[in-house]
């Protein structure tokens, strides 16, 4: 009898960390493979499944307007129940650190389904930073029956907090894996928002890349980044500035307020993956508050600012492949401004290896699945 498994994901970066290894054991005939989406995040989760042409077997669709990490995290219970009852899986894949991670293995773990947990072991050690992410993950990590570690930092942390050790695979990150697909596949199609990308950015400008959306850095922290990017702005008339504007209230208030008007920073629309792709991949500088930028980056060869306190991702630091700022408006403007005036550290940055991965995450998943 065939092994059924079941993903369950919600949000554009699970989809995109998720949707190569989805493929991967599709292609497995000794699995039955299913997915359910949560739609924790509705239309920026549709974007990625079409492009990867996964069809979820399961659409809980819980996404409404307002809501809260309660709402949340009890209707992914409730509705789980159900698919889980139907389906019966043998074993659930879980990503990362959201709350529908978090929700839907403590749904497997009470229908009695083995969970996996993919991106296992990345820690902060504050449980507030970033929040609610570091304890969701740490939620997963009791309830995980498999540790898909993206490193050996990671599975150090979860051996600390006495995981045993057979239990868990360093991998490398899947998104790697879906990073090297897709800057292939956005070579060969035809994307409006690639399109109207090109006839926004001048052939001969360089470009710097600007995400933000965390939670912890909302209020002061976003006034801070606003006021450093607008000193850049105009400390570097040749370069553009192009930032794709989180939708939140909390993000488009203080971006728009400080940063609109200014003929350098370009405030667009949130971009689907594949247009998010092609501007990373022809970006010079990346400054954000993203944790898969800070893994996707280094194999484009692009150096990243990360506007964090603290990473739960410290292998980059430490490979030089990304430098920490913060929320300090001083160090923000120096460290990008270093950058900018010294194009040789800029390229020892692009040519440092990604300590992430190479590409093979999924094959190493599947095969440990076989095997258990």
């Amino acid at each position: 009898m065939n092994k059924k498994v079941l993903f369950v994901f919600g949000t554009r970066p699970e989809a995109i960390k998720m949707a190569p290894l989805v493929k991967a054991f599709q292609a497995v005939s000794e699995f039955e493979t299913k997915v359910c989406v949560t739609a924790q995040h509705r239309e920026m989760l549709d974007q990625v499944l079409e492009f990867f042409g996964i069809i979820p077997d399961f659409d809980l669709d819980i996404m409404e307007p307002s809501q809260t990490l309660n709402s949340i995290t009890a209707k992914i219970l409730l509705e789980m129940k159900s698919v889980l009852d139907v389906f019966k899986p043998d074993l659930v894949f879980v990503h990362g650190d959201t709350t529908t991670t978090m929700a839907a293995s403590i749904a497997a773990f009470y229908s009695g389904a083995k969970v996996g947990h993919i991106e296992a072991g990345l820690r902060t050690f504050n449980k507030h930073l970033p929040f609610p992410e570091e304890t969701n993950r740490r939620i997963t990590s009791v309830v995980a029956d498999y540790h898909f570690a993206p490193t050996q930092t990671s599975k150090e942390n979860l051996i600390r907090e006495r995981i045993a050790e057979d239990t868990i695979l360093i991998t490398g990150n899947t998104v790697i894996d879906a990073l090297l697909e897709s800057v292939a596949k956005v070579q060969q199609i035809t994307h409006p928002e690639i399109e109207r990308l090109k006839e926004l950015i001048n052939p001969e400008q360089q470009v710097i890349l600007i995400t933000g959306h965390r939670r912890e850095n909302h209020g002061a922290g976003f006034i801070n980044i606003c006021e450093a990017l607008k000193e850049i702005a105009l400390r570097n008339p040749e370069m553009l500035l192009v930032y794709p504007v989180h939708l939140n209230p909390n993000v488009q208030e203080p971006v728009n307020r400080i940063l609109g008007g200014i003929s350098n920073i370009k405030l667009i629309h949130p971009l689907s993956y594949p247009a998010f792709i092609w501007l990373m991949n022809r970006s010079k500088i990346i400054i954000t508050d993203s944790g898969g930028v800070q893994e996707e980056a280094p194999s484009l060869g692009k150096p990243v600012l990360v506007m964090r306190d603290s990473t739960e991702r410290p292998e980059a630091v430490l490979a030089g492949t990304v430098i920490l700022v913060g929320t300090d408006k001083d160090k923000i403007i120096k460290e990008t401004q270093d950058l900018i005036d010294n194009p040789s550290k800029m390229e020892r940055m692009s040519q440092l290896h990604n300590p992430y991965g190479d590409g093979k995450a999924c094959e190493r998943i599947v095969e440990f699945i076989k095997t258990t």
